[in-house]
């Protein structure tokens, strides 16, 4: 007789054990996560002033003595539910930030407010998709003999979109710096657009603050050439934040131009190397600003479709998008051994290299070979943009099982004992998780013929 596979007898253990309705409990109550947290310990909830117990809770009696809680990974190819819900948590924070909700004013729909997309600039050309990608007429060549083109009109999703016409002449070490001080980039240009907002409308560039407040949220993408592209909602609000109307000097027009001349001023300098010399790294000549407005309507124009759009890229990790891996090497031969192009790991091995010199041990690039050197978050914002991930999940929480008990204190005691799934477990997670994901999309295609039902 045939052997059952592991996972499948494992399956069956944990559906008889005595604890299995309990145990799938806790499954979807984090969403059919792919690697939990195992927790163990207790809280209570005491009176706070005669100390009586009101409410205990205690691991000892669940399964395994644990209880499981999500991970919150936000990549998709790690844990697809959390990846869900961080996608969720991310809608609504952008969303917020530009019409309103979660703590932020309504009146924000009506500021200067712009969706940037901000480009790396050129390390060599690459193979590019439609008709971008034909010979040059003059027939010209690179200096190791490979033409500037390959005559092929590539479909967008062709596998060679993006890698190096001629990998010997491709700037592997700007690529890898470049995405060293993205971040600092970043910081840069907001504190120009900042100083020419003042210059423009009269100011001393200190007194900015004084008169107006540059808030932002921002998402980094990986494009197919592997080089991370900034896509920034950017609004104006008066000096006290989203409660504040901005000054009548600060228009969508202004803030456009204060945009545009920055993007294309602001540098950083990377660390002299007598190896590679210094750089000077600034932005790519591409640069789209798109102003956001409301409908004659009175509806928001693109503001949903501009959340869903960074929602949709912060669950992407590098891997997802064939620029790196989602996992950090530690080794050349991890390089080596990596599921990525052959552009991608030149990208890898330039990291590792350049981060065995002195004089970019700052700069961290062995730790984040895996993401071609490019190391900050793939999601930031300003303070006063809106909401905060912590706010949201905290808001989650209250209304999930929460028993409002004046006047009380809780003490909790908590410690880590764990994380995964065993074989069956992880297929029933799965389950669970498709289960879930169903519900989700019957739930929304009723809301759809509702919603076209009450509009005819």
């Amino acid at each position: 007789m045939r052997q059952l596979p592991e996972a499948d007898r494992d399956a069956i253990r944990l559906a008889q054990d005595s604890k299995f309705a309990r145990w799938l409990e806790q499954i979807t109550a984090t969403g059919g996560c792919a690697h939990p947290i195992h927790l163990t310990g207790s809280t209570s909830t005491l009176d706070a002033e005669t100390g009586e117990i009101l409410r205990h809770y205690d691991t000892r009696d669940e399964p395994g003595e644990r209880l499981l809680v999500r991970c919150r990974n936000r990549r998709a190819t790690v844990c697809a539910p959390c990846s869900r819900l961080h996608a969720g948590d991310t809608f609504h924070l952008v969303r917020a930030g530009l019409i309103g909700g979660k703590t932020v004013p309504a009146t924000v729909r009506n500021r200067p407010r712009l969706f940037v997309t901000l480009t790396a600039p050129s390390f060599g050309p690459v193979h590019r998709a439609g008709e971008r990608c034909r010979p040059r007429r003059d027939g010209s060549a690179c200096e190791h003999g490979r033409p500037l083109g390959c005559g092929i009109i590539h479909d967008p999703a062709a596998p060679i979109v993006g890698q190096p016409l001629c990998p010997d002449c491709y700037d592997s070490t700007g690529h890898v710096l470049w995405h060293a001080h993205a971040s600092k980039l970043w910081d840069r240009f907001v504190i120009d657009v900042r100083r020419r907002l003042a210059t423009s409308a009269g100011l001393v560039q200190s007194r900015f603050a004084q008169h107006a407040r540059l808030s932002f949220a921002r998402v980094a993408e990986y494009q197919k050439r592997a080089a991370v592209h900034i896509h920034a909602v950017v609004r104006l609000d008066g000096p006290r934040g989203p409660d504040d109307e901005p000054p009548a000097w600060g228009t969508a027009d202004s803030l456009a131009a204060a945009v545009r001349a920055s993007a294309g001023r602001v540098l950083v300098r990377t660390p002299y190397s007598t190896a590679v010399g210094e750089l000077a790294l600034k932005w790519g000549g591409q640069i789209d600003i798109r102003p956001l407005g409301i409908r004659n309507d009175g509806a928001d124009s693109d503001d949903d479709a501009v959340a869903a759009y960074v929602a949709k890229y912060v669950t992407k990790g590098a891997a997802e998008t064939g620029a790196g891996t989602d996992h950090k090497v530690t080794s050349w031969d991890d390089i080596d051994a990596a599921p990525v192009s052959e552009h991608v790991r030149a990208l890898m091995r330039a990291c590792w290299r350049l981060g065995g010199l002195p004089e970019y041990e700052p700069l961290h690039l062995r730790t984040w070979t895996h993401t071609l050197g490019y190391r900050g978050h793939i999601l930031t914002k300003s303070r006063a943009y809106s909401t905060t991930y912590a706010a949201l999940r905290a808001e989650r929480s209250h209304h999930v099982g929460h028993i409002d008990i004046p006047d009380a204190i809780t003490d909790a005691h908590w410690r880590y004992v764990g994380s995964g799934h065993t074989p069956g477990a992880a297929l029933l997670a799965a389950g669970v998780a498709e289960d879930l994901a169903l519900l989700r999309e019957v739930l929304r295609e009723e809301r759809l013929a509702l919603a076209g039902k009450v509009n005819g």
